[in-house]
């Protein structure tokens, strides 16, 4: 008889994004349930993982009552599932499933952090958030960090003193080399995006302060302005409700005419393809998923000085790194990319290769696997 995994996080996206395709494999091998809040992209993985969902609502900013309620229907299904390992992604569902995990004595309770809140929070909120991951700490009989930087934020924060396991070279999900590549469909659609004659510069993720939005509207801006063969490309929901950019930063993208801001897409290989460099001005992250994906497309990328980032670029090889909330900085490598192009071509053509040698997916599954037996094995 196969023993039980449930897999838990906040909103079925996170699975989506962290999980494609290893859900699938997985249940080769282990009953394999999945657990969030239910949506279409639930049903989504449930249909194309080939596994059974469960759908647990749960909010993503601090909701004391609903957080109450969540917590008590995990542990329902805890206790009607009887699992042998509860892993959980996401900061939320890492709390609650954890702590519904402890209580329902499931003998394995593993949690990945893929990011970290609290260290660019301030006061109470971070005392708050620092809280949370204690007790998920406290409650998990083992802990993943998703990276070095990760890993010594937890060890620095005292967050927990239990041993941490940074698996490969700190990604999770890896990346399908043969999907993400400039195949003649992906050409075919990057040329109708590509405009002739301009150093296109693209960013993926959510169009919110945290990303850096509000620095990189300001240097692009000024780089335009002596530049003005210089495009911008954000693509990614805005989240208004939760880290707006500044009133200023949300005129200047409506109304700037080389920058184009073109929502979240559902497949951003075009939009890599038909640009010159990846820049991301993340002020946190846990393990930056599209800076690998622009390298296995051969952008060269500038990033910050952040956990996730500086582990995928190697400074002046396959990209750029500043320091964070610096849109002096930004707009100096931003600058540097576009003056000298032959340092940029060169970096360009090193980027799929070092992407390859690290975060190539059927080797990530492995060291994900290999864990799993190696923690089952212990019960």
């Amino acid at each position: 008889m196969k023993q039980k995994i449930i897999r838990t996080s906040t909103v079925a996206t996170s699975l989506n994004t962290f999980c494609r395709g290893t859900l699938r494999d997985l249940s080769r091998l282990y009953d394999v349930v999945a657990v969030s809040t239910p949506d279409h992209e639930l049903q989504e993985i449930a249909q194309r993982e080939g596994i059974r969902v469960i759908g647990v609502p749960m909010s993503r900013p601090i909701a004391p009552l609903r957080d109450l309620v969540s917590l008590w229907r995990l542990i329902r299904v805890f206790r009607r599932e009887r699992p042998t390992m509860v892993h959980s992604i996401t900061p939320k569902a890492g709390l609650l499933s954890m702590i519904a995990a402890w209580i329902c004595r499931v003998p394995v309770r593993l949690h990945t952090f893929t990011g970290l809140v609290f260290p660019t929070a301030t006061g109470l909120k971070k005392r708050i958030l620092i809280l949370t991951d204690r007790i998920t700490c406290a409650c998990a009989t083992h802990i993943v960090p998703e990276g070095e930087g990760v890993k010594a934020d937890l060890i620095n924060y005292n967050i927990t003193r239990k041993p941490l396991q940074v698996l490969g070279y700190g990604n999770i999900r890896g990346i399908d080399l043969d999907h993400y590549r400039r195949s003649p469909e992906v050409m075919e659609k990057a040329l109708t995006l590509r405009k002739p004659n301009r150093f296109t510069f693209v960013f993926i993720g959510r169009v919110v302060r945290d990303k850096g939005i509000d620095e990189l509207v300001e240097a692009f801006t000024l780089l335009h302005s002596e530049h003005p063969q210089t495009r911008l490309i954000l693509v990614g929901r805005t989240e208004d409700n939760l880290d707006p950019v500044t009133p200023h930063t949300r005129r200047t993208i409506a109304s700037h005419p080389a920058i184009e801001a073109v929502g979240s897409q559902s497949d951003v290989r075009p939009w890599l393809a038909a640009s010159d460099a990846l820049v991301f001005p993340s002020y946190r992250e846990g393990f930056p998923n599209v800076v690998i994906e622009a390298g296995a497309l051969d952008l060269p990328s500038i990033v910050t000085d952040i956990n996730g980032s500086r582990e995928i670029i190697v400074h002046g090889q396959n990209g750029i790194i500043v320091p964070p909330r610096n849109a002096q900085a930004l707009l100096q490598a931003m600058t540097q990319f576009v003056q000298n192009p032959q340092a940029t071509q060169a970096m360009a053509q090193k980027a799929r290769q070092m992407i390859a040698s690290r975060f190539e997916k059927s080797f990530v599954q492995k060291c994900l696997f290999d864990y799993y037996k190696q923690i089952l094995g212990e019960k």
